[in-house]
């Protein structure tokens, strides 16, 4: 995969994820999620799933800091879940991996992706908006803590395109 000059050389590197990567993605899910953590088996039951689905990992040092994952069934892509621990937040690794799941969801022939943002998180937010994502609905207390979701979208196609 494709990565930005700034990235390689920060030494990060994106690739597929696989079973043997999902214990260390769980407990970084855990970590970053503690209220709407995954359990481990969604993770091993969602990459075995290459038909519809498609999650990458973004490592520094050997460690992974970043992951993502996109569900397609056309004509819809949505984002499962993506994530980049903090202290490699702004160093554009979420941008890297949200590049690539929205160019998965091209290749699978997607004319929308949506998502799921925590209305609490700004950040998040900000990064969907400079992709051009558009907030469409809203659904109350999406989250087990009572927070509200923001269901966003990026149009891929033109309507009736």
């Amino acid at each position: 995969m494709k990565l930005s000059p700034k990235l390689e050389l920060a030494g990060v590197t994106l690739r597929d994820m696989t079973a043997a990567d999902v214990p260390a993605v769980e407990v970084l899910e855990r970590r970053l999620f503690p209220v709407d953590a995954w359990p481990l088996q969604m993770f091993l039951d969602e990459i075995a799933q290459a038909g519809t689905r498609r999650y990458v990992v973004a490592e520094a040092g050997g460690e992974i800091v970043a992951y993502a994952g996109l569900m397609c069934i056309e004509p819809i892509a949505d984002v499962q879940t993506i994530a980049v621990v903090p202290e490699f937040e702004g160093k554009g690794i979420g941008s890297a991996i949200l590049t690539e799941l929205i160019d998965e969801a091209r290749r699978r022939r997607a004319q929308d992706v949506l998502l799921e943002v925590r209305a609490d998180n700004p950040r998040a937010q900000q990064l969907y908006l400079r992709f051009g994502f558009e907030q469409i609905h809203v659904r109350p207390r999406y989250y087990r803590d009572g927070t509200d979701a923001l269901i966003m979208r990026l149009q891929l196609k033109e309507p009736g395109a």
